[in-house]
């Protein structure tokens, strides 16, 4: 069994209802003492993450700050996202799980506001238990397997859901993964209201994909050479640039799968690429997020000067990072 079998096996293994745990001494009394009960039930989930209210609570605020001090340049997609988890998940009954596509460039901010997601969402953030995530050549990456991967990706998702209704997956490298693979989860997306006596609704599937983002930054660049600030860009002046990107191309993963046909996808969130500002902006938020002890103007020079270190695109103007702030932690240790 190769590693990337053995690696979903375990986790349809654990999903599936056995439970390894390791006691704590105060835990491993506490049972002795009260054994299964109520009492020994709320002091074990007071210890351990469980899928209740105490480790499940949604901070609209905190996402909304986060998105607002964190992620620069991403105006579209800061609406959309703060819009779409919140009122999601204010809904205690939704029709369908929350399906989100984040479209763009490598750098800009799909991984990063994932993870804001998840901190707002989950006590334990990216860290718990029912925060999955998949990259396609890590966990697909032979397409020999599929048959294989589809059979144990479906029962992965089951169990975990199972578990918690409220689980989040995230799928990254999404324009990598077989379009037949991504089919394989469709049940799980639509419009049921159970699934073999399973609820899917509140459930959250994130797709992370560079597939759209050359025609995002088509647009973007347009708009800046016709003078016009970056902020004026509208959702619907991207749509058409997503639709040829990503539904009509080959390469993109979600080409020609019944998650389009199906309209399964509640919204695709395009990310635009990243000025010389924003690598400012990010390089200075790392600066604060290390608690690097620098006077402010002293921080501002070494952010201004990782920033000119990144490498822009058109060669000729600058205008946009190549890697969006993706390079900013490794350059900062450099340069501070």
């Amino acid at each position: 069994m190769n590693a990337a079998r053995l690696y979903l096996s375990l986790h349809v293994f654990l999903s599936a209802g056995v439970l390894v745990h390791t006691f704590e001494p105060i835990s491993t009394t506490v049972f002795i003492g009260v054994g299964l009960g109520t009492l020994g039930r709320t002091i074990y989930n007071y210890l351990h993450e469980s899928c209740d209210s105490k480790w499940i609570a949604f901070n609209e605020t905190g996402l909304e700050v986060d998105l607002e001090r964190n992620l620069f340049g991403q105006h579209i997609a800061s609406r959309i996202i703060l819009k779409a988890v919140s009122g999601f998940m204010s809904n205690d009954n939704p029709k369908k799980p929350l399906v989100l596509s984040l479209h763009g460039w490598t750098g800009t901010g799909k991984n990063f506001v994932s993870q804001m997601i998840a901190e707002n969402v989950y006590k334990e953030g990216m860290d718990s238990s029912f925060v999955h995530v998949f990259t396609s050549e890590l966990h697909f990456p032979h397409l020999s397997h599929f048959d294989t991967y589809k059979s144990q990706l479906q029962q992965w998702i089951k169990g975990n859901v199972t578990n918690c209704a409220r689980s989040m997956f995230i799928f990254d490298e999404m324009d990598k993964m077989h379009p037949g693979l991504i089919d394989s989860i469709k049940p799980y997306l639509d419009y049921y209201d159970k699934l073999d006596g399973v609820s899917y609704r509140k459930a959250i599937f994130i797709f992370l994909s560079n597939a759209g983002g050359e025609g995002i930054i088509e647009t973007a660049l347009d708009f800046w050479k016709a003078g016009r600030d970056r902020e004026e860009i509208e959702l619907n002046d991207l749509e058409t640039a997503l639709s040829l990107s990503v539904f009509n191309n080959r390469r993109s993963g979600l080409w020609h799968t019944s998650l389009i046909d199906k309209n399964l996808v509640d919204f695709f969130v395009p990310f635009l690429p990243l000025e010389y500002r924003h690598v400012v902006q990010c390089a200075m938020a790392e600066i604060k997020a290390r608690d690097i002890q620098l006077d402010r103007g002293v921080a501002a020079q070494v952010a201004a000067q990782v920033a000119r270190d990144v490498v822009y695109f058109p060669k000729s103007e600058r205008v946009f990072s190549v890697k969006g702030c993706k390079t900013i932690a490794s350059k900062l240790d450099y340069y501070a």
